[in-house]
């Protein structure tokens, strides 16, 4: 086997049609305790075009590989990584920041996590649901502590975070209110939505008040989400934001509901898989794949997901954008 692999590298801050650029580098070589996994797909998330752009540049030191869902096939251990075997099908979320990411053939990670891909997925399927339902099982479980009877509001439910909060919230028993254009709600409420309000015809918080508000708010888009979130939540109702917003928000309402607000980045960890794979292997929850496209047109893929905003009436496609990293003719996902 060749000792170097292929990588699509971030060489630059800016715009994706000049941010990367292909090339070798040498295979990475595990590590006590690590496994050497052969990607075989990727995805891309919000994470990676806040990157591009250079938002995060004090963390991302130029030229680094980026990417953070992995599913694909391990082909060495190191000392101590006993958990799994050459062969192994797994799925993970590399640690964010922290040495190489996925845009790559090959990746080295802490076997801890490391968990077994679910076998009713394909890898496409599996890295398309690896950030957005770690995010959704972290926000609505660990977070949130949704329970069930209670009523959760989805803002974006046809995104990738919204679409994978829906059925995780659904299996949890809870009712589930999203929001999404009107084109959309045969989507979303096949996903397991009760009630689909559409945000870009009117306010959507009477609405919501209308139904008689919700116990869990799950901010996915930003905006004056936060400001207006105690307008529409029970007493001691949680909100849960994964959007990064440096805009002042006005919370001296959240005081007269009593809410808790959590702001949250995803962590990587094996539990948290292998509860969405029981989910998956359940049949109450599936990835929503809007796009699949090769490693070498991650520039296209970045594009095509920055070009849509629901906020400006633009479409991108459902769910997530996916990564093929090998040929699909060669490596059947």
């Amino acid at each position: 086997m060749s000792t170097s692999m292929r990588v699509v590298e971030l060489v630059r801050f800016g715009a994706a049609d000049t941010a990367f650029v292909t090339r070798e580098l040498p295979r990475p070589v595990p590590g006590p305790g690590q496994v050497l996994v052969r990607v075989l797909a990727t995805s891309v998330n919000p994470l990676d075009l806040q990157t591009r752009r250079g938002d995060y540049r004090d963390q991302v030191a130029l030229p680094a590989v980026i990417g953070n869902d992995v599913s694909g096939v391990v082909v060495e251990t190191g000392p101590g990584a006993d958990d799994f075997r050459p062969d192994d099908e797994v799925w993970y979320l590399a640690p964010v920041f922290t040495g190489q990411g996925a845009y790559a053939e090959f990746h080295v990670v802490d076997q801890a996590l490391v968990a077994r891909k679910p076998a009713g997925l394909s890898h496409v399927e599996a890295a398309g649901l690896v950030v957005v339902g770690v995010t959704a099982w972290e926000a609505l479980v660990e977070r949130a502590g949704v329970r069930a009877g209670e009523r959760v509001l989805v803002h974006g439910g046809a995104g990738g975070v919204g679409s994978a909060a829906i059925q995780v919230a659904r299996a949890l028993g809870a009712e589930v209110v999203t929001t999404a254009r009107a084109g959309d709600h045969e989507f979303v409420t096949g996903l397991g939505a009760d009630t689909a309000i559409d945000f870009s015809v009117g306010d959507p918080v009477p609405q919501v008040r209308a139904l008689g508000g919700v116990d869990v708010v799950l901010d996915t888009v930003g905006g004056d989400t936060l400001t207006r979130s105690p307008e529409v939540l029970a007493d001691r109702g949680r909100v849960v934001s994964i959007v990064d917003t440096s805009e002042p928000q006005n919370l001296l309402a959240a005081w007269g509901v009593n809410a808790t607000y959590h702001f949250l980045f995803a962590s990587p960890g094996r539990a948290k898989l292998d509860a969405l794979g029981l989910l998956v292997e359940q049949g109450r929850l599936r990835p929503v794949i809007g796009a699949v496209l090769p490693l070498t047109d991650i520039a296209q893929a970045h594009a095509l997901l920055e070009g849509g905003s629901a906020r400006e009436g633009r479409r991108r496609p459902r769910g997530k954008i996916a990564i093929a990293v090998h040929p699909l003719d060669e490596h059947p996902l």
